[in-house]
């Protein structure tokens, strides 16, 4: 059974349309989700989590449906949306406080093991904290409530090189043992060559591509031109897919 599974997802504003966006996460898997900034990539993670009301399509959780039995999914979920700025003059201890109510599975112990792990300190407030701090916190919280799926919006942007690596690293120990899944939006292409298992493309709210990083490589190799010898990488399938010729 799948872990995700996003079928015929529909979502029209007044200039933009999210179009039929179907695809699926196995248990240990690690998706990216690309698509330059206003593909649809935010939209279709707020969709699924029903923080924007799609207009029309299915959402399964562990073979649940989702805006069925909201509550029970969202306790098996970790989300992580931007910063948390918002509190930003709160310590982490004190937000913990207040999160921790929301969980029936809190478990102190791994909260305090990835709090150590990851070095942040509870009496810190946010304002003092760096970005991959902030992602790091965020994450620690859905670690700490047995999250199986993890879902992330931009996770590494603005972070520094070091952060980054690190943080792609921490996706790869989290799944190792295939009992959760991540599944995170991304225009840089090279987070996932490092850690990303399977990818699903979005360009204009609509899916171009979802499938196993391999097969996904392969499929856009007609992009190359004649003379070019060796894959194209994500990065140039990206660019070359998204790109507009300029006449001045």
């Amino acid at each position: 059974m799948e872990l995700l599974e996003v079928e015929g997802l529909c979502k029209k504003y007044s200039q933009f349309t999210l179009k039929d966006v179907s695809f699926s996460i196995g248990a240990g898997e690690i998706m990216g989700l690309i698509g330059k900034n206003g593909a649809g990539k935010s939209t279709t993670l707020k969709s699924i989590l029903n923080m924007v009301r799609p207009d029309q399509g299915k959402i399964l959780m562990n073979g649940r449906e989702f805006q069925r039995f909201e509550a029970e999914c969202k306790q098996e979920i970790g989300v992580v949306f931007g910063g948390i700025d918002f509190y930003k003059y709160k310590k982490l201890s004190d937000i913990t406080a207040v999160t921790r109510l929301f969980y029936r599975n809190w478990d102190d112990i791994a909260y305090q093991r990835y709090m150590q792990m990851f070095e942040l300190d509870p009496k810190k407030r946010v304002n003092q904290l760096s970005s991959g701090m902030k992602v790091k916190y965020l994450i620690t919280i859905a670690l700490s409530h047995n999250a199986k799926l993890l879902i992330l919006d931009e996770p590494t942007s603005g972070l520094d090189p070091v952060a980054r690596d690190d943080l792609l690293e921490l996706f790869l120990q989290l799944v190792k043992n295939g009992s959760r899944s991540i599944l995170f939006s991304t225009h840089i292409t090279s987070d996932l060559d490092k850690c990303a298992s399977s990818i699903t493309y979005i360009k204009n709210g609509e899916i171009l591509k979802t499938a196993e990083k391999e097969d996904f490589i392969k499929y856009f190799q007609y992009l190359k031109r004649p003379d070019e010898t060796g894959d194209l990488n994500l990065e140039e399938i990206m660019i070359r897919t998204e790109r507009k010729t300029y006449h001045v």
